[in-house]
């Protein structure tokens, strides 16, 4: 399976990570382990996460993910397992309630938050820490410095963002450059067929001139591109179905029907096809998929094998075209 770079961190990895935001919360422990062996042993290993899966759950506090990534690196047998993975975690969503402190990317607050993650993730270095969400609080200096920091310790190999904006994102690499920091190596942007203009106006042409890498979430679009979701009825049977009522229109269910036919001509499944749609297109590094059953995981693993022709492409892009 070819493998591509992170950036210029010199981090390669296969062409579909795993998101981790299922691990402890909509998959227990047991099945977050089978799924993590599954993965690895398909000859994937990109491990995204964040302090704050699942802090959103009842009776959840964050840190439910990595707990159980540290967990499964700790079972007997998988002492090769930490070399075999890169582990991308995240800072700056809010850890605590207002007020406490534990949100944003300020100095002291990545000073901590590094050392609760590394605790949780059992581990000694994290491969890749990104900054969760765009801090405007903060100057961007005490940010990067801080992350260097880290990097010098061996604590961090590589840092990367998640929402950022093509203006702050450049005014952050700039900075590096400037000061002599790391500079953000990758980008998590929200991209998928039916949500590509956000990425693709403005991110996709900085990405791709700074030869940053992107691992984009909901690459499948919350589910609906894997074509479960294609009336008001279909809707209603799943706790998922609110966040994918705004893509049921006549482009959304377009896209679907793309989907369907290039997934008949190649004997796949629309989740494999919308999948290797984002593989194939310039500059993304490796889309995030989840899954909370070992069946799920090896349908989705699938798409790093689809070759979509040319003919293909075209179709799915005139389906999902915004301009």
């Amino acid at each position: 399976m070819q493998q591509r770079e992170l950036g210029r961190s010199g981090l390669m990895t296969a062409p579909i990570a795993f998101g981790g935001n299922v691990f402890g919360w909509t998959a227990d422990a047991a099945t977050s382990f089978q799924l993590l062996d599954a993965f690895t042993d398909s000859g994937f290993n990109l491990i995204d996460t964040a302090d704050i899966y699942s802090r959103w759950a009842p009776g959840h506090s964050g840190g439910e993910s990595e707990t159980i990534i540290g967990q499964w690196l700790k079972l007997p047998g998988n002492g090769h397992k930490r070399d075999q993975v890169l582990i991308a975690t995240k800072v700056g969503k809010p850890m605590g309630d207002e007020g406490s402190g534990k949100t944003g990317l300020s100095r002291r607050w990545i000073r901590q938050a590094v050392e609760d993650s590394l605790r949780r993730l059992q581990t000694d270095r994290i491969d890749l820490y990104q900054s969760h969400d765009d801090d405007a609080t903060t100057p961007l200096d005490e940010t990067l410095s801080a992350f260097a920091e880290l990097i010098r310790e061996g604590k961090v190999r590589a840092i990367g963002a998640s929402n950022y904006s093509a203006p702050r994102l450049a005014e952050a690499l700039a900075t590096s450059a400037r000061l002599g920091l790391p500079r953000y190596e990758t980008l998590q942007p929200h991209y998928n067929l039916v949500e590509r203009q956000l990425y693709e106006e403005a991110l996709e042409p900085l990405c791709r001139a700074e030869g940053l890498g992107v691992i984009n979430f909901f690459g499948l679009a919350r589910g609906f591109l894997t074509g479960k979701y294609r009336s008001e009825a279909d809707l209603a049977q799943s706790p998922r179905g609110a966040g994918v009522k705004a893509y049921l229109n006549p482009r959304g269910l377009g896209i679907l029907a793309a989907l369907d036919a290039v997934a008949e001509a190649h004997r796949a499944t629309p989740a494999q096809v919308a999948l290797a749609w984002q593989i194939a297109r310039p500059g993304i590094t490796a889309p995030i998929a989840s899954a909370t059953r070992v069946a799920q995981w090896t349908e989705l693993a699938a798409a790093a094998r689809l070759q979509l022709s040319a003919v293909d492409m075209a179709a799915l892009d005139a389906a999902s075209a915004w301009r």
